[in-house]
């Protein structure tokens, strides 16, 4: 095991009051997920079952349940007589997250009704993105990013959108944790989307949609080539 794994393995212990008394494996699911997201557990990192029951104080059989949730999110994968791991991104993962990005941000901008539009949540997430960047700090920028995305895609006013893009933006949060250079990324959509919340201002749903598709096809075109070749299973 790795030092990196064994700190963030050791940090998991001040998650256990999150849990309370009546720990479910959905909380520990959220406890985990959480840690998946900040990047303390790096895809391809093995997750031993032993230390983290010990770390959280549940049973076995709750962080084994809390694994197949996650398993079902696409977060973690089980190998046979090998363990549960972080899931590794594929390009093909990649273009098909995209592919379902495409599809419902777009679509929430295109049903807009009439203006004005709700753009503070919008502009609170692009403004935490700039004070990250200004901070050098890329993994709250990703963070904030990603805050951006899922307020837009939530002006659909549709839980089940809110749910299904949650789990969808989860999930591309692994490829951004093995990327070589996060700022080369995640700078040039500070102002990207500034220009989408300027246009909602001005009440042009139709041009703010027309940028959306575009960055989010330079994004995938970005992503994909620079996405580093992952090992074979």
């Amino acid at each position: 095991m790795t030092v990196d794994a064994s700190l963030a393995l050791s940090e998991l212990t001040a998650d256990r009051e999150l849990l309370g008394r009546t720990s479910t494996a959905e909380r520990v699911a959220g406890v985990l997920r959480s840690r998946i997201a900040q990047g303390s557990f790096r895809p391809g990192m093995r997750l031993p079952e032993e230390r983290i029951c010990g770390a959280l104080g549940v049973s076995r059989n709750t962080l084994r349940e809390s694994f197949r949730l996650l398993t079902h999110e696409r977060l973690l994968v089980h190998r046979l007589n090998r363990g549960t791991f972080v899931r590794i991104l594929t390009a093909e993962d990649i273009q098909d997250i995209y592919r379902v990005r495409r599809l419902v941000e777009c679509a929430a901008l295109r049903e807009l009704g009439a203006p004005p539009y709700p753009v503070d949540g919008l502009d609170a997430a692009v403004t935490a993105g700039e004070k990250a960047a200004t901070e050098d700090n890329w993994r709250d920028c990703a963070t904030a990013n990603i805050r951006f995305h899922r307020t837009l895609a939530a002006l659909a006013g549709s839980g089940r959108t809110d749910e299904l893009m949650a789990g969808v933006l989860a999930e591309l949060r692994l490829a951004f944790h093995v990327m070589d250079d996060p700022r080369r990324f995640h700078e040039p959509y500070l102002a990207r989307n500034r220009q989408i919340v300027r246009a909602l201002e001005s009440g042009d749903a139709a041009g703010a949609e027309r940028l959306l598709a575009f960055y989010l096809e330079d994004s995938r075109r970005q992503l994909v080539e620079a996405y580093p070749e992952q090992p074979e299973d």
